[in-house]
């Protein structure tokens, strides 16, 4: 049994990662990723760095598991936004939406976060790619819904899912964001996602 699927299994052990990761995404909140280390995190946790090296093998792998738990809330809304009971025009414009709120919020308005973040997209962890395929499912699965509802021509939809998310990627990428807001030249969030789902009909 490997070392994650061992923590898993034993309660006791998941529920220290669980108060290493709460107290690790506290801290790099309030101080930023730069400014804390793993000393920081066990002198908050009262336990000792050689303790916290138990379960991670260093803040770099802390850091990954913080922005896996980010990324895993990211999807669960995703995911609830794609199975409403509605078109599949109407959930794809609802989720790009949800995402870039989430990213002007969650990301860009708590500094520190969007550090996080960057650090992660910098080093390009396996992470943020397994969560991007996830996402491109996602949409896969609607526009072929959306194909057979008749909303949306015949055509590939894993195809049509990669374009689709690179055509509004814009929204959704915190720097892509971030360096969007204060121009005056760029396409309004509405004007984009109009354009993107035109592009399915």
């Amino acid at each position: 049994m490997s070392e994650a699927a061992d923590i898993v299994a034993d309660p006791a052990k998941q529920e220290n990662v669980t108060r290493i990761l709460d107290c690790a995404e506290r801290l790099f909140r309030h101080y930023g990723y730069g400014k804390t280390n793993v000393a920081d995190i066990a002198r908050e946790l009262g336990m000792s760095p050689a303790n916290i090296y138990r379960f991670f093998a260093s803040k770099v792998e802390i850091h990954q598991a913080v922005c896996g738990r980010m990324l895993g809330a990211s999807y669960k809304m995703a995911y609830e936004i794609m199975h409403l009971p509605i078109s599949a025009e109407e959930r794809l414009r609802r989720y790009i939406h949800a995402q870039y709120k989430m990213t002007l919020e969650v990301m860009l308005d708590q500094e520190k976060v969007h550090e996080m973040v960057i650090v992660a997209l910098e080093r390009d962890w396996s992470v943020i790619d397994k969560h991007v395929n996830s996402i491109h499912d996602l949409y896969a699965e609607v526009i072929r819904e959306g194909i057979e509802a008749g909303e949306f021509r015949q055509q590939d939809p894993e195809t049509a899912s990669r374009c689709f998310g690179a055509a509004t990627v814009i929204l959704c990428h915190p720097q892509m964001v971030a360096q969007c807001l204060a121009k005056t030249n760029r396409a309004m969030p509405d004007e984009l996602i109009d354009y993107a789902i035109r592009a399915l009909k």
